[in-house]
C-alpha cells in the first residue's frame, strides 16, 4: 500500500514510517522540512497523489490553547480536504486516551480534541487511535517547568506505552479498513508520573529535583483514572522497565 504519514520526521511518525517500510509498503513522508506544509497546504496535493491511507501523527508548537486549537484546526482541515481531492479512503489519527471525556488539560489536549471533532465530521473515512502517554512523557513533562535543576510535576496515574509499540499499532490500523473510534491502546502497567520521571532521569544521568504538585501545566482535572485506558483496551507488550533498560529510547 501507499501510505502517507503527517509528522513523518517526529518521534512517532518516524517510527511508524520505519515499521511500514520494513513491511515493504510505500511510505510518503509529509513534513515541512520535506517541502510539504500542512499550515498552507503547499505541496500537499502532490504528496497525496495515489495514496491509499494517511496517518496523522503531527504535534504542535508549544503555544497557548487558542493558538494550538487553531494550529490543529488548520492543519487537519487542509489535510482532510486534500485527502478528499486525492481519493484517499482512510484517515488514521493518533490521539490521546481520555481527553474527549474532559474539558481541561494542556493546550495540546485542547488542540487534539479539535482534531478529533474535525476528523469525525470530515469527508474521509476515519479511525481515531487513542493512546496513553508514551514512556518518555514523564521526563518531557518535567522539562516544561525545570529551572535551576528543579521541576514541578503532577502526581498523575498513567499507563504508558512504548513509542515503538504505538507506531506498530498505527501501521497495522492504516493497513485495514476504517474503524471509527478504535479501542484505547496502552502499555501493560499503571505508573506514577513522578516516579517515572525520577527513574528516567537516573537512566539519562540527569539530576533534577522533582516537586509533585497540581499547580503546573497538568492540573487536578487529570487526577485519578482520567488518563487510564477503558475496559477492553488493547495492551501493548513493552513495559516501562524494559524501555528504561534499553536506554530510555
Amino acid at each position: 500500500m501507499r501510505i502517507a504519514i503527517a509528522g513523518a520526521t517526529g518521534n512517532i511518525g518516524a517510527r511508524t514510517a520505519a515499521a511500514l517500510g520494513d513491511e515493504g509498503h510505500d511510505v510518503v513522508p509529509i513534513s515541512r522540512s520535506l517541502g510539504v506544509d500542512l499550515l498552507t497546504g503547499e505541496g500537499l496535493d502532490a504528496a497525496l497523489h495515489g495514496v491509499d491511507a494517511v496517518i496523522d501523527a503531527i504535534s504542535s508548537p508549544p503555544v497557548g490553547p487558542d493558538e494550538t486549537r487553531e494550529y490543529f484546526a488548520t492543519t487537519t482541515t487542509n489535510l482532510l480536504d486534500s485527502e478528499q481531492r486525492a481519493g484517499v479512503n482512510h484517515h488514521v489519527l493518533l490521539s490521546i486516551v481520555g481527553i474527549h471525556r474532559i474539558h481541561g488539560g494542556t493546550a495540546h489536549y485542547v488542540g487534539k480534541r479539535e482534531q478529533e471533532r474535525l476528523v469525525e465530521a470530515g469527508p474521509v473515512p476515519w479511525t481515531i487511535v487513542p493512546a496513553t502517554q508514551f514512556h518518555d512523557f514523564a521526563a518531557m513533562a518535567a522539562s516544561w517547568t525545570e529551572q535551576d535543576g528543579v521541576a514541578l510535576i503532577a502526581p498523575l496515574l498513567v499507563q504508558p506505552i512504548a513509542p515503538d509499540d504505538i507506531a506498530h499499532v498505527l501501521a497495522e490500523v492504516a493497513l485495514g479498513a476504517p474503524r471509527g473510534r478504535y479501542v484505547d491502546v496502552a502499555g501493560p502497567e499503571t505508573q506514577d508520573l513522578v516516579d517515572m520521571a525520577r527513574r528516567t532521569h537516573v537512566v539519562l544521568h540527569r539530576s533534577v529535583t522533582l516537586i509533585p504538585t497540581w499547580s503546573g501545566p497538568l492540573g487536578q482535572e487529570l487526577a485519578g483514572n482520567v488518563l487510564l485506558p477503558s475496559d477492553g483496551a488493547r495492551i501493548a507488550p513493552t513495559t516501562f522497565e524494559q524501555w528504561l533498560a534499553a536506554g530510555a529510547k
